[in-house]
């Protein structure tokens, strides 16, 4: 399936968010804490607020990087939550859109302070699961 977005550059302020996730959770793969921060902006109701992102960190991956094996589930998720939200599926809506949920779902993780370990992001998409049933 062809991704939105060849490569993903994150904000200085996404960066230092999460260098922050790094050390609480010990985990160490830029693109695994993406994934999390992408599906918990995912699970919020309201769409993303149209805001700028500088793309000015030295922090980039490709599509395929930030996706891993789940690359062609995520940009399903992206495509119905744009549908659901009212948005055009073609490339630029889609690379728009997930740059603004990568963004807020970083924002979200690292502004909540529940979360000091990697099973506290475990224990939180288990309540948002249970949220949704």
């Amino acid at each position: 399936m062809e991704s939105p977005i060849e490569r993903i550059r994150l904000s200085q302020t996404a960066k230092e968010q999460l260098l922050k996730l790094k050390r609480n959770t010990k985990i160490e793969q830029w693109n695994i804490l993406c994934r999390w921060a992408f599906c918990r902006s995912l699970t919020e109701v309201t769409p993303p607020s149209p805001v700028p992102i500088p793309q000015d960190s030295n922090v980039e991956m490709t599509w395929r990087v930030f996706g891993g094996d789940m690359a062609d589930i995520l940009l399903l998720a992206l495509k119905q939550r744009c549908h659901n939200d009212g948005y055009p599926t073609d490339k630029e809506t889609l690379a728009t859109q997930f740059r603004l949920h990568l963004h807020r779902g970083i924002g979200y993780l690292a502004g909540d302070t529940n979360i000091k370990k990697i099973e506290d992001l475990i224990a939180l998409a288990i309540a948002q699961r249970k949220d949704i049933n």
